[in-house]
């Protein structure tokens, strides 16, 4: 079996993967929350891949979502080890990709400050599909042309 880390059809290392716009990684520690957010995500029009926050980086290095939504967790910092891995992404992916929405407790102006802004947009709780759907529709919009 090859190694989940290398790409199978050229040996490339995984940032060397295109991105896959049409899907989204949904980040959260609450499996209640991810089944949510999944859920919004899909009808959204993503097709979706739920991970908890010790699992998301093998994910998101395996399938390159255009799409990561993370839960924060009661003090926005559930999703902490995954930051290197996303402004890594970013970067190999000239800086658009992959989008990034933090979901918080706090609202937007009192959410903990993007880092490296790697963060796109903050979505304040109890999310709701009125809340996310339209971002998501929105940055599909714009990562594809």
């Amino acid at each position: 079996m090859p190694h989940p880390s290398l790409d199978e059809t050229n040996g490339a290392h995984p940032h060397a993967r295109a991105t896959d716009f049409g899907l989204a990684l949904v980040v959260g520690s609450s499996p209640i929350n991810r089944i949510v957010v999944a859920s919004i995500a899909e009808r959204a029009g993503l097709k979706v891949v739920a991970e908890t926050p010790e699992t998301a980086g093998a994910a998101l290095n395996a399938r390159r979502p255009g799409t990561v939504i993370l839960d924060g967790g009661a003090d926005d910092r559930d999703c902490e080890r995954l930051m290197e891995s996303l402004a890594a992404q970013r970067l190999a992916g000239g800086g658009r990709t992959p989008f990034v929405i933090l979901l918080s407790n706090r609202n937007s102006s009192e959410a903990l400050p993007p880092r490296g802004g790697t963060i796109d947009a903050i979505v304040a709780k109890p999310i709701t599909p009125d809340r996310l759907q339209p971002l998501i529709r929105s940055m599909m919009d714009r990562v594809r042309g």
